[in-house]
């Protein structure tokens, strides 16, 4: 403790925070602390020196992928309350809430509907658990109403969940009870792809293709192979059109499955398009090569709509949007708008017959959560799946979209952005230099983490990655919001011009 004090006391120790910061942010959920630890060094700004002081620093919590010297160090951002689009901060300060908290607040943050149907629900029955051929009235008719929204194909039964994590990792009992019941015993292994993400639990992390979800936790699982990442601006060979990438990376899926053998491979996950890994659209015919590949070895297909299901995309589901025909889903975050924890799998006909039969012959399906279903959450998702209808949250979401994606996409000529790609509600920012993916600016320069911190002196919050960021605004968004939106984000790109500028000149 006393080195690391002194180590503090002299200008070394500032580059050695921003180093670890810089390791923090390139993980999968960079927090708050970018404000602070990525401008230590380079602002001249009070405000981006030292956080607000709110008693907090040091606090009790073990935080989610946070760095242990965010927590010791750092005032953490305190959020108090939330209306419609935006978040204040117990100091008072609002900001408009460009990532919808992670991904999940579609209704915003005080919508009386769901409030209500919360409460209604508690003064009723607060819990009542699903085992054992109980359960309670809301899980069964959001069962049925999510089986009646998802339209890509039929699909036969709904499993709850708490979460997107458990989800997916409920996703791989689920097919392995499946393979083992039509005699399968070796067909277990999962394919994910490079840069997705599924989840941080021990299974859904393994399914993750982010190197910081594996590091020092013996990940990923064995079973677990990752095939390439669609990226075509960044992956792409030169002359190559998207239809040629989509080719190469369909033909490296068929001969991954080739060298472990088709008779080892259960299941391939997929986001319809990649969210934390940087919002990365598939490339055109991506999805129906892939699909090919998939029915040539008779191997399932796992939709992970945990980002980009209930309108995201402007589409109901991600499915919709790129014509796949899933044999499991996988949803959660705006199922609820986030005010309840829950997620789900849409399980298909087919799986749901073999898993019935199965479970005959064992006297039970053995598999489940205390919380699966819970009443209150399944009545808030059952408001939020109504309100989106009545609203027309879709039309409402492809009326704004454009001036959301022309808006941000218009500061693509600056020189240190390599791409701004997105659709819908959602859009991702990669930082290069020189305009190209083959020229990364220094990590210890931690441009990403200044562009958030830029924003977050504006009084907006955004998602960090590195030298990417993400977007992800509420769906009930308006034309003014927007348009704020993309005020900040320029004013904060000028910002971040303006400091790399400096970082350039006296790199020379």
């Amino acid at each position: 403790m006393i080195a690391r004090g002194l180590l503090r006391s002299n200008a070394a120790s500032q580059v050695s925070s921003l180093v670890k910061y810089v390791a923090a942010a390139g993980s999968l959920h960079g927090t708050h602390g970018f404000s602070d630890a990525s401008t230590r060094c380079y602002s001249s700004e009070p405000s981006l020196q030292t956080a607000e002081e709110n008693g907090f620093k040091g606090h009790s919590m073990l935080a989610p992928f946070t760095a242990g010297w965010q927590s010791t160090d750092v005032h953490p951002l305190v959020i108090e309350r939330s209306e419609g689009s935006y978040v204040y901060d117990i100091n008072g300060k609002k900001y408009i809430d460009a990532l919808a908290g992670l991904w999940c607040t579609a209704l915003g943050g005080n919508e009386p509907g769901l409030v209500k149907a919360a409460t209604d629900q508690l003064n009723k029955l607060p819990f009542y658990h699903s085992f054992w051929n109980r359960t309670t009235k809301p899980s069964l008719d959001l069962a049925n109403e999510i089986l009646s929204m998802f339209t890509a194909r039929e699909m036969g039964k709904v499993f709850f969940t708490n979460s997107g994590s458990e989800a997916n990792d409920s996703q791989v009992k689920l097919v392995w009870y499946y393979n083992n019941a039509l005699g399968r015993p070796n067909k277990k292994k999962f394919i994910a792809r490079s840069k997705s993400y599924h989840g941080s639990t021990l299974i859904a992390a393994s399914l993750s293709g982010l190197p910081a979800l594996h590091q020092k936790f013996d990940l990923p699982a064995p079973f677990v192979l990752h095939t390439d990442c669609p990226h075509y601006w960044r992956f792409r060979l030169p002359d190559e059109t998207e239809e040629e990438f989509s080719t190469r990376l369909a033909n490296n899926l068929e001969n991954l499955i080739i060298k472990e053998g088709p008779e080892t491979i259960a299941a391939f996950i997929a986001e319809p398009v990649m969210g934390a890994g940087g919002v990365i659209l598939p490339p055109k015919t991506y999805f129906e090569k892939i699909q090919a590949v998939l029915k040539k070895y008779d191997i399932l297909l796992i939709a992970d709509e945990v980002i980009t299901a209930f309108g995201r995309l402007g589409t109901m589901f991600g499915c919709d949007m790129y014509n796949i025909k899933p044999d499991l889903v996988s949803i959660a975050k705006a199922l609820s708008s986030a005010y309840m924890p829950i997620g789900a799998i849409l399980v298909s006909p087919e799986i749901t017959d073999v898993i019935y039969s199965q479970s005959n012959k064992l006297g039970s399906f053995a598999h489940g959560f205390t919380y699966s279903g819970h009443p209150v959450s399944c009545a808030v998702a059952i408001e939020t799946l109504k309100i989106y209808k009545e609203r027309n949250i879709i039309e409402h979401v492809n009326k704004i979209a454009p001036r959301f994606q022309e808006g941000i996409k218009a500061f693509s000529g600056s020189p240190i952005v390599g791409e701004i790609r997105g659709l819908g509600l959602i859009l991702g920012t990669e930082f290069v230099d020189n305009k190209s993916p083959n020229d990364p600016f220094p990590s210890e320069w931690g441009v990403g983490s200044i562009f958030g911190a830029e924003c977050e002196k504006r009084g907006m919050l955004i998602r960090v990655a590195g030298d990417s960021i993400m977007l992800s605004p509420p769906l009930i968004m308006t034309p003014d919001e927007v348009d704020e939106i993309i005020s900040k984000f320029g004013d904060a790109l000028k910002g971040t011009e303006e400091r790399i500028a400096e970082l350039k000149s006296k790199k020379i």
